[in-house]
């Protein structure tokens, strides 16, 4: 047996990317575990990396050291944005622990998909260090470059019960912070009838959301038989004529590209309400540094428009804190911004200088920016907990899932079954009828519990598929199962991969599912 794990840095484009990898290898026969796996059997682990900060880099590095020297018997193997712009820096790592340490440029990622099969072929009458290290000497993909970056399109899921549907790559907007996009090159999309392809055999496989992603989806340019490429409106009006019962639901979205068009194909019931808005600043004077080409006013104007379209959604954004020349005066634009929105979350972080990009020269981060990214974090779990409120009593669908989570309940009877509500919500369930599973859908209403303050023990989850055979009744929303569901008004005290809530966006809510 063959084993092998993947550790995945980064956004929600490496995450598909890493699915897709270990399908190909699950396919193979190889036996996929934990990272932190004890010493043993000899195993592939591999890297997939991410360069949009310091810390991001940093560790990487770190997991890469850690591996080499805690297991003898592993070949570690990195690709990623971080591995396309400094290979020879990662390369150095691995000088002390020769043949057992690889670097395959993140252009070259999807030649990973193919590596399985030769390893499977010759695997164990050679070694796999040095099956790996003759690999990537004639490793390539012969696809033109805009076809390799979509060939990843994983049929099951190993981690995500949710799927995850790969439609743009790269962008062309080169804002000033951003290193992505020496990383990832032009923007490129994925046909539509190739899109509406995947999709379909999503919703065949019984499916009940998909998550369409990209680096920047509102960059996404498609033929549908006109004159001219339509954008990302189009292709949701498309898929969503040519499908039935799959839910989408998007990745981040730039507020000055939120236009008509797409606002028109957001007002059908299937789109999830959550939207996740690429804002970095309230200041104009801030955004104009950074080469952001929208003002304050455009996003307050985004945000109004969802809201019109979903009545209450979880309306997310960025914010990076600190960016060079912000002053106070621009920091309280930012604060003011954000409150006057009222986002259920915030992603905040403080600035980070990444070589290469035009901010580069202006220096690091200010002094300020971690007090500022803490006071922004302090704002984001205010909203996070006033929006689970405003929820309480109100009926929401919800996608269950759980394999490879780790969450934790205080509730007594809890058992540590998770799911997603259509807004972005995180479910707690503790009594799972037995005929559903992790990626089936259901109704639920929620309910709320006390006040719980001790950090709880953290338990894993049972193993599980990772995609249902079909949705549950077979149809819309009239046939989902039902159930009551109780909120908890501190989601702070639940764990989520190990991590604490309080750094994430995610307000859980406790369930319980008396019947069906």
């Amino acid at each position: 047996m063959f084993f092998f794990s993947i550790h995945t840095i980064g956004c929600k484009l490496n995450q598909l990317e890493s699915e897709a990898v270990a399908d190909a290898f699950r396919r193979e026969g190889f036996t996929p575990v934990p990272w932190e796996r004890p010493e043993g059997d000899s195993r592939l682990l591999i890297l997939n990396t991410c360069t949009v900060t310091s810390m991001a880099e940093q560790k990487a590095r770190r997991l890469i050291r850690k591996a080499l020297r805690e297991d003898s018997g592993a070949c570690v193997l990195v690709t990623g944005c971080y591995a396309q712009l400094n290979g020879a820096e990662l390369e150095a790592l691995g000088a002390e622990f020769p043949g057992r340490f690889f670097v395959i440029s993140g252009d070259r990622k999807s030649a990973l998909l193919d590596l399985p099969r030769y390893l499977s072929s010759l695997l164990p009458a050679q070694g796999l260090a040095a099956l790996v290290k003759g690999w990537l000497q004639g490793a390539g993909d012969s696809l033109p470059s805009p076809d390799r970056r979509f060939r990843f399109a994983p049929a099951e899921f190993t981690v995500h019960s949710r799927a995850f549907l790969k439609i743009q790559d790269g962008c062309d907007r080169r804002c000033a912070y951003c290193r992505v996009t020496l990383a990832r090159g032009a923007s490129v999309s994925l046909a539509p009838e190739e899109v509406l392809r995947r999709l379909r055999a999503l919703e065949a496989q019984g499916c009940a959301e998909a998550v369409l992603t990209g680096v920047n989806i509102c960059r996404y340019r498609g033929d549908f038989g006109g004159s001219s490429p339509l954008g990302l409106g189009a292709l949701l009006g498309y898929l969503l004529g040519r499908t039935e019962r799959i839910r989408l639901r998007l990745s981040s979205l730039e507020p000055e590209d939120i236009d008509r068009e797409l606002l028109e194909s957001l007002k059908d019931g299937r789109l999830r309400p959550h939207f996740h808005l690429s804002v970095q600043s309230g200041s104009r004077r801030v955004l104009e540094k950074m080469g952001r080409r929208y003002g304050p006013e455009q996003v307050e104007q985004a945000a109004s428009r969802l809201r019109e379209l979903k009545g209450d959604p979880f309306l997310a954004c960025d914010i990076i804190a600190g960016f060079p020349g912000e002053e106070e005066a621009d920091f309280q634009e930012t604060l003011e911004l954000c409150g006057r929105i009222g986002f259920a979350w915030i992603h905040c972080f403080p600035y980070s200088p990444r070589p290469g990009t035009p901010a580069w020269a202006l220096g690091p981060a200010g002094r300020e920016a971690g007090a500022r990214a803490a006071e922004l974090l302090e704002l984001a779990r205010r909203g996070r907990r006033a929006y689970a409120g405003r929820w309480i009593g109100r009926e929401v669908e919800l996608v269950l899932e759980g394999k490879g989570v780790k969450s934790v309940s205080r509730c007594p009877g809890a058992a540590p079954v998770t799911g997603t509500s259509e807004n972005y919500l995180k479910l707690l369930i503790p009594r799972l009828p037995a005929d559903l599973r992790p990626g089936d859908m259901l109704r639920c209403r929620l309910r709320a519990l006390p006040e719980v303050r001790a950090l709880p023990e953290v338990r894993a989850l049972p193993e599980v598929r990772a995609l249902p055979e079909a949705l549950p009744g077979g149809a819309g929303p009239e046939t989902l199962p039902q159930g009551d569901f109780d909120a908890a008004a501190e989601p702070e005290v639940f764990l989520h991969g190990g991590a604490h809530l309080d750094a994430g966006p995610f307000a859980w809510v406790q369930c319980q599912c008396p019947g069906r």
